[in-house]
């Protein structure tokens, strides 16, 4: 939840925001993306490291998943992204294959259309790809004055449920936005497991070692090796132990494999090593359904500085929410530039010089 945490003390450079999404979205069109995709993509990842979610910013997603994908083929850069059954409040959708950040983003603006009809609105997505950090779907119903939902569940079998030691289940993060008034918006934004993977990432970038609450080895035992970690696909559930409470991570994680998996009728987890093989499910509810805007507003401000005003324990400064660090996140990043790890600086420069795009970057 906390942004700001992702990164360790290793040497980091600024880039400018614009510049980065502008750079993107070139080498997304260089890849095969209409113009407008490759935007949606590009803004995607960029508000991930601006938010200070590098876990799924430009560093490891567009690198390490989106830019390989499209060239191996296993993600379709012309998706016919298309409902295949719809009432009033619900539908179900295909992604063929497409970025899923073009197939989330679709579909979110369908949902957040039909709430503000009808009060509320939910749909699931098959056979789509990776769609990035869960928050941007719900932050799209922020600006409408929405609350918005999104899940996400598939991909690989990299997670093993609570007492096991083999993987069954993906990451399967969860977020939810609501707005508020004066303060911050309420935004959580949370893998089912301890840590994201792409945390685990970094680690290994920066040369760090990881907790052992967070993935088990070869041996099935716990690893603080993050290289083993990603190797041997075993990270723990949300609460790790027993005495963690890791049942209730693994609950959470199985709740969102029933509504993305089973609801998008397209089924659970790739079982084997280079399966694509993603489903997702979002939501959207209209608070004026419910009572006065402003009223509903003015109730989020008083509950969340009350939170804020609640007296810090031994070691922390203050208490905050949801959503607050990310924020806090945001607009230090806006005025001075997102902190990128020189290796990705080289890295994306050389893949836009091979596709003949400029990346004129740093601050």
């Amino acid at each position: 939840m906390a942004a700001g945490t992702e990164q360790s003390a290793a040497a980091r450079v600024r880039v400018d925001p614009v510049r980065l999404e502008r750079a993107v979205t070139e080498i997304y069109v260089a890849l095969g993306l209409p113009p407008d995709d490759a935007l949606i993509c590009a803004r995607g990842v960029v508000l991930s490291d601006l938010r200070g979610h590098e876990s799924h910013g430009v560093s490891n997603s567009v690198l390490d998943s989106y830019v390989p994908g499209l060239r191996s083929g296993t993600i379709n850069p012309r998706p016919d992204i298309r409902v295949l059954h719809e009432t009033s409040v619900t539908s179900r959708w295909d992604g063929d294959r497409g970025m899923g950040y073009v197939a989330g983003h679709r579909v979110m603006q369908w949902v957040m259309e039909r709430a503000r009809r009808h009060g509320a609105a939910f749909a699931s997505v098959a056979n789509s790809r990776h769609f990035g950090m869960a928050q941007y779907y719900p932050l799209m119903a922020l600006e409408h004055d929405l609350i918005g939902l999104s899940m996400t569940g598939g991909l690989v079998r990299s997670v093993v449920p609570f007492q096991g030691v083999e993987g069954r289940y993906g990451t399967n993060p969860i977020s939810v936005a609501i707005p508020a008034g004066a303060m911050p918006p309420f935004v959580l934004d949370m893998a089912t497991t301890t840590v994201a993977g792409g945390k685990i990432v970094n680690a290994m970038r920066d040369g760090r070692s990881i907790p052992p609450t967070i993935a088990l080895g070869h041996d099935g035992r716990p690893t603080t090796d993050p290289g083993e970690a990603l190797a041997a696909k075993r990270m723990l559930p949300l609460g790790a132990t027993k005495e963690g409470s890791g049942h209730k991570g693994y609950g959470l994680a199985l709740w969102v494999e029933l509504f993305t998996g089973v609801l998008s009728a397209q089924g659970f987890a790739a079982r084997f090593e280079g399966d694509e093989f993603v489903v997702h499910f979002f939501g959207a509810w209209d608070p004026a359904a419910f009572l006065p805007l402003e009223e509903f507003k003015a109730l989020m401000d008083g509950r969340l500085r009350e939170m804020t005003e609640t007296p810090p324990s031994e070691g922390y400064d203050r208490v905050l929410y949801a959503g607050f660090p990310e924020w806090e996140a945001e607009q230090e990043h806006r005025a001075n530039g997102i902190p990128l790890h020189p290796s990705v600086v080289e890295q994306f420069t050389a893949l836009a010089a091979e596709l003949g795009v400029p990346f004129d970057v740093l601050r």
